[in-house]
């Protein structure tokens, strides 16, 4: 009875002992790097846009494809087997399919398309035929216990705010994105819908920008509130404006109702401080 009870023990023992090591595997498994990264780069007035990336699995064939700005063309296709360490490269010419101006997406899919995993995309600028210098990076690889990437939450995109003193003629502009790899154009807009000024900022590593804007001169003689637009590319997320009031080309400010209550407040009050002070030094008779 007693050897019955000891081996009964024993059998559970080693059950337990297996449920253990099997959870302890798929856990582990669990842990391994999963995702993808892709990057497209390409010189201003290239033909040639190339596409290189990496890859957790190296086992399925990398499947690409590029799509017209207006979405209605696939301009080009193509197909290749990642290293055995998930490396890949792809190079696209820009040939004579490529007629439209604008941001043409460039997808990269790997086994089940459904898998946002391995399904990324990059968007490349083309004008005429050339591409306009790019170097846009997108990631969902993690190393560690995996935990979905939320992409609709991570990507807060592009972000400004406009500085400046009355009476300036500078406006400071700040701003943060996290595309640090691609170049930030703002353009000035005029009350009257004219672009008095345009450039370019570069991003730091950390994403933040910061830019000056010089006011005054023959495009700046309209009284109003002035437009400082940020866009990176067509996305929405990716473009952001501000307005700053400008009379006779400087920086003026902004009064809001609550302001002018205020205002008038302490003019009345002064008056009120003002004429009790003359009353009190009048000479008494």
């Amino acid at each position: 009875m007693n050897f019955k009870r000891s081996t009964t023990s024993m059998a559970l023992a080693l059950m337990a002992l297996s449920l253990i090591s099997v959870t302890s595997i798929q856990q582990e498994s669990f842990a391994q790097t999963l995702g993808m990264s892709i990057t497209a780069t390409a010189a201003k007035g290239s033909d040639t846009i190339a596409v290189s990336g990496h890859t957790a699995s190296s086992v399925t064939d990398i499947t690409f494809r590029v799509v017209s700005p207006s979405g209605n063309n696939v301009v080009s296709v193509g197909q290749i087997a990642p290293s055995a360490n998930g490396d890949f490269e792809k190079e696209f010419k820009i040939g004579p399919t490529w007629t439209e101006n604008g941001f043409y997406e460039i997808s990269v899919m790997q086994g089940v398309q459904k898998n946002s995993l391995y399904t990324m995309s990059v968007r490349v600028e083309v004008n005429n035929g050339m591409a306009e210098k790019t170097s846009v990076t997108e990631s969902n690889l993690e190393t560690g216990i995996f935990k979905p990437v939320n992409n609709a939450a991570e990507n807060r995109g592009l972000e400004i705010e406009a500085e400046a003193l009355e009476g300036s003629t500078e406006i400071t502009i700040t701003g943060t994105t996290d595309r640090v790899s691609q170049d930030v154009t703002l353009t000035v807009t005029a009350p009257n819908g004219n672009v008095v000024t345009a450039g370019q900022v570069s991003p730091t590593i950390n994403g933040d920008f910061t830019s000056i804007i010089k006011t005054g001169g023959p495009l700046w003689k309209q009284d109003g509130d002035y437009t400082v637009t940020a866009k990176q590319n067509e996305l929405p997320e990716y473009t952001d404006s501000v307005k700053v009031g400008i009379k006779d080309g400087a920086v003026i400010p902004e009064f809001g109702t609550i302001a002018v209550m205020i205002l008038a407040v302490a003019i009345i009050s002064i008056i009120a401080v003002s004429a009790k002070s003359r009353l009190s030094i009048m000479p008494r008779y």
